[in-house]
């Protein structure tokens, strides 16, 4: 514990709490302080907007497909039947099923990060809307999680989409990557995502939509996000 302590001491040490870091220094600050792990952490945003999600016209939530994919395994589940069952198990679906799976999910089995459904199955879904909706796994169109093309939706949660929403506090938190992946890698999927939720912008925002973007590994410091080279698309935004 006194190791794990030190290293975690030295890592925070080696942040300036005050200092807005450019992507690219950020990450590399970030990969320096990993390397001293002994697993792969996983590399997340916290982006804290201007905003009151309880608000319809401030709520920030959508589906990313990261440009490299997360590095995380994703279990998938996809609820559909006959040829779609079939078609989401050719796709790499972890588990497929109807009232099967319902009621494996009642049985509190749910041994999955994501839930696909074809549209003819929400009656049924519906009726697991108190299970799997404080996990946040209820199927939404909105987020193409209710599809016909059922082959789209587990290829793109198997190859790193991720879903982002803004808290009540309106932060939104998102794995953006692994430790592991370049320097180039990581840099592409922070600025994406950045990008993202700045062109989701919602009507209801008022000033200075993005206030802070913060960088960090599991068990690393939070390292502060220079805006200034997302600045013009904020104020553009912002302009409209």
């Amino acid at each position: 514990m006194t190791r794990i302590a030190k290293k975690m001491k030295a890592a925070y040490e080696s942040v300036d709490r005050e200092k807005l870091y450019g992507v690219e220094d950020a990450v590399k600050l970030l990969k320096t302080s990993a390397k001293k792990r002994k697993f792969d952490e996983t590399v997340e945003l916290a982006v804290n907007l201007d905003i009151d999600p309880r608000h319809a016209d401030q709520a920030v939530r959508g589906m990313f497909e990261l440009p490299h994919g997360t590095g995380s395994s994703v279990r998938v589940a996809v609820f559909a039947k006959d040829d779609k069952a079939k078609e989401a198990k050719a796709a790499g679906a972890d588990i497929v099923g109807a009232e099967d799976l319902a009621d494996k999910i009642r049985a509190g089995e749910m041994d999955f990060d994501r839930c696909i459904a074809t549209p003819d199955m929400m009656p049924l879904v519906g009726q697991l809307g108190k299970v799997l909706g404080p996990k946040g796994l209820m199927p939404n169109p909105k987020l193409g999680t209710v599809t016909p093309d059922v082959k789209k939706a587990v290829e793109a949660a198997k190859g790193g989409s991720i879903e982002y929403r803004a808290e009540k506090a309106g932060v939104v938190h998102a794995g953006v990557g692994k430790a592991s992946f370049d320097d180039k890698k990581l840099t592409e999927n922070i600025t994406a995502l950045v990008k993202e939720i700045l062109r989701v912008r919602p009507s209801g925002a008022k000033g200075t939509y993005m206030k802070k973007v913060t960088l960090t590994s599991t068990m690393g410091p939070g390292i502060k996000l220079d805006l200034t080279a997302f600045s013009a698309t904020q104020d553009k935004k912002k302009a409209a």
